[in-house]
């Protein structure tokens, strides 16, 4: 036992230090072949260091996912990557679920997506996101989504800290329902999105005490999972079946 834990601690030390040049493909690889949830909790502090929690995303399927399966997953999640870079006003980063699979977390910046205090859509987000459902979601239709939005922390006007923080809920959870509604409109099935989340101003990317700071926290975040079925049908693919 304590060697295998050395051997994935081993693999998390040289993931974290040649991540940023290892494809998704790669990294599937390793966290099949050993490295497990240690492994995928490296990748997760990693990508969400200095940004916030990392992602929480997908129900644990329960079983470590073979080697080969690790890599199907990583090389469709590096494809969907490259897609979603080509999104104008989409910032794009790699990220791993709760089964330590390769993630896509694609997040949009509220100023762009929405005026002051307002949840509805402005015509560039629109195209934008019409992009993006388009060309990433629509042809990974085997991935699941998860939605959450995210506000500052600044409170409003006549409204104690208590009232703020759940008006601050509620305008993030309307804002990723809109994103929501608005991918379904281009194609999306309801089935793909699993689940739209509003968590007002938690899990801060960055500095709250600047504008700057403040206007990066004003975010919707999409991200792209192994859905049960992709996993099960990596793993076929996997043995031969």
């Amino acid at each position: 036992m304590k060697l295998t834990k050395m051997t994935a601690a081993l693999l998390c030390f040289t993931l974290v230090f040649s991540s940023c040049n290892m494809t998704n493909t790669a990294k599937g690889s390793l966290i099949g072949a050993g490295g497990g949830a240690a492994l995928g909790s490296a990748i997760g502090a990693l990508a969400g260091k200095n940004k916030g929690k990392g992602a929480a995303i997908g129900a644990a399927v329960g079983t470590a996912v073979g080697v080969t399966a690790g890599a199907l997953i990583g090389k469709k999640m590096d494809k969907a990557k490259a897609e979603a870079e080509k999104i104008e006003n989409a910032q794009v980063e790699t990220v791993t679920d709760n089964n330590g699979l390769q993630a896509v977390k694609v997040t949009f910046d509220s100023g762009i997506l929405f005026s002051t205090s307002s949840a509805t859509l402005s015509s560039s987000a629109q195209a934008s996101l019409k992009n993006f459902a388009n060309n990433v979601l629509v042809p990974n239709a085997d991935m699941d989504v998860a939605i959450q939005g995210y506000t500052d922390n600044q409170g409003w006007k006549n409204s104690t800290a208590a009232e703020s923080v759940q008006k601050n809920i509620n305008l993030s959870l309307q804002r990723a329902q809109s994103v929501e509604t608005y991918l379904k409109s281009c194609g999306v099935s309801a089935a793909q999105i699993k689940s739209v989340e509003g968590l007002g101003e938690s899990n801060p990317v960055a500095d709250n005490s600047t504008k700057a700071g403040q206007q990066a926290n004003r975010r919707v975040e999409v991200y792209l999972y192994a859905s049960e079925a992709m996993i099960k049908a990596a793993e076929a693919e996997a043995n031969g079946k």
